[in-house]
């Protein structure tokens, strides 16, 4: 189990240093701290540990790590300020994050994902398919920061700097606001569904959360400010950014 209830590092692997990717937890239930650190530590990944709200902020702040496993009741910060905090910060506003949540939380999934959050899990859950869906955001991640650079209509993206700027001035967007900009932008005259855009950007179909698309669009475009207009709503359809 993990060394320490607040911040446990992985430091070597098969006998040789390395740098691990950092993953943060934040959960203010000491078992489940456990487990989840525990499991990544296995699989290769250094975890820092908070049990409430506030320390799991300034820890994801402190040490930029590549992802936030974030549960949504929490003791003093809940969940969702978190989550709102870390999107609305640019230092941290590009670190996916997976919400844990409790099965009568339905109503607060669908705020943390149009907060920003990129996909969610329901207690009790199996940690085989939670590191199967912290690898896949990774993985999309890396593809997203490795592709080549995008501008059009004044919209640049830098996807190896992982920054977006319009007119020459930057914006702040969250891991999936990027990935969607990015792929809209990839695809620009071309009507993409919101199914589409939630296979291509999320991985995997969010049953009944294909209306999450529409409110990351609005933010999204809320952000770009002049350039708004450049991501078209094509009516029954879907979305297009401008040719």
């Amino acid at each position: 189990m993990a060394s320490s209830p607040n911040m446990a590092y992985a430091c070597m692997h098969n006998g040789a240093n390395m740098v691990r990717q950092k993953i943060v937890i934040i959960e203010d239930e000491a078992d489940i701290r456990d487990l989840l650190a525990y499991n990544l530590q296995k699989e290769g990944f250094a975890t820092l540990e908070a049990g409430d709200g506030r320390s799991g902020l300034e820890m994801a702040r402190a040490h930029a790590p590549v992802l936030v496993l974030l549960d949504l009741m929490l003791p003093g910060m809940d969940g969702l300020t978190v989550c709102r905090e870390l999107a609305r910060d640019p230092a941290t506003a590009s670190i996916p994050i997976i919400m844990l949540t409790a099965k009568g939380e339905e109503m607060d999934r669908v705020v943390g994902l149009e907060l920003g959050a990129d996909d969610y899990v329901v207690k009790p859950f199996s940690v085989r398919e939670l590191i199967l869906r912290i690898r896949n955001i990774l993985k999309r991640q890396a593809q997203a920061d490795s592709g080549a650079g995008l501008s059009r209509h004044g919209v640049t993206v830098n996807q190896g700097a992982h920054k977006v700027s319009v007119d020459g001035a930057d914006v702040a967007l969250t891991a999936t606001e990027f990935r969607l900009l990015g792929n809209l932008m990839r695809h620009a005259g071309q009507v993409l569904t919101r199914e589409q855009l939630l296979n291509s950007v999320w991985g995997y179909q969010f049953e009944g959360y294909a209306r999450t698309v529409d409110t990351h669009v609005r933010r999204l475009r809320s952000k770009l400010g002049g350039a708004a207009d450049m991501i078209e709503t094509v009516r029954g359809v879907g979305y297009r950014f401008k040719e």
